[in-house]
């Protein structure tokens, strides 16, 4: 399997969590498996033998965090309290697999750095720097923000 590193962690933690008898984690876990799965078939049916890479890893494990801060909302306006607890514990899970997140400065250095690189002076350079940056910095910054940042520096 391709990039089999972030694959064996999460696998050797569904182990541990199920040993170690932690419901929360365990349940956890397994819907990360479950949607690497899905993604794996997904990614057959397009020739992909191996699977997704580890960067489409990262950027689904970003999405599962995204998916729940949203239900996090939803779940306070209802005053289901009990629900906001048990998404903020899988998101602390979740979030364990993620490198670092950039703050705000380094996620500005960071696409000023790439824009330079490519030479990117247009918003017709848009799709070119959005890939660079999902590419080497997948699961460390919200590439809406990142995109919002790009958008305006090439408006200039």
């Amino acid at each position: 399997m391709a990039d089999a590193m972030l694959r064996d962690r999460i696998k050797a933690e569904l182990k541990a969590a199920m040993k170690a008898r932690e419901q929360r984690k365990t349940a956890t876990l397994r819907l990360i498996s479950a949607a690497l799965k899905d993604r794996d078939i997904a990614a057959r049916g397009k020739g992909v033998r191996d699977g997704i890479d580890e960067t489409q890893i990262l950027g689904m494990l970003q999405t599962m965090v995204k998916q729940r801060e949203e239900s996090i909302g939803h779940y306070e306006q209802g005053g289901r309290l009990e629900m906001v607890e048990q998404e903020r514990e899988e998101i602390a899970i979740i979030t364990g697999f993620l490198p670092p997140r950039l703050d705000e400065a380094a996620m500005e250095d960071v696409i000023g750095s790439v824009m330079a690189e490519l030479g990117a002076e247009s918003i017709k350079d848009m799709g070119r720097t959005m890939a660079a940056l999902r590419e080497r910095y997948a699961g460390q910054m919200d590439f809406g923000k990142a995109s919002a940042v790009v958008k305006s520096r090439l408006a200039l």
